[in-house]
């Protein structure tokens, strides 16, 4: 009987130990997804803002905002700016 209360204890050891070493294997490994998951912070983000600043200060003479709707005009041929943002910044220029 000894015996066999000796080889119960040891199992209940060894069965606890790997429960235990099986449960931190799998929080450390669900920490390293959680990680994984989160998007990488761009370092620079705080350094430029969202809005890329206007071209110049605003021109009251039309001769200004026809230059400038031409440098525009240039930029969309160009393919550098899109056609959603050509119509914006017209906007801006013409004050609508």
């Amino acid at each position: 009987m000894p015996g066999l209360l000796r080889g119960l204890a040891r199992t209940a050891a060894v069965a606890g130990t790997a429960t235990a070493v099986s449960n931190r294997v799998s929080r450390r490994q669900a920490g390293r997804w959680a990680a994984q998951e989160q998007p990488p912070q761009d370092r620079y983000a705080d350094q430029y803002p969202d809005e890329a600043p206007v071209a110049g200060p605003p021109a009251d003479d039309m001769s200004a905002k026809l230059a400038q709707l031409k440098e525009l005009g240039e930029l969309k041929a160009q393919g550098v700016v899109t056609e959603a943002e050509f119509a914006e910044q017209k906007a801006r220029i013409l004050g609508a």
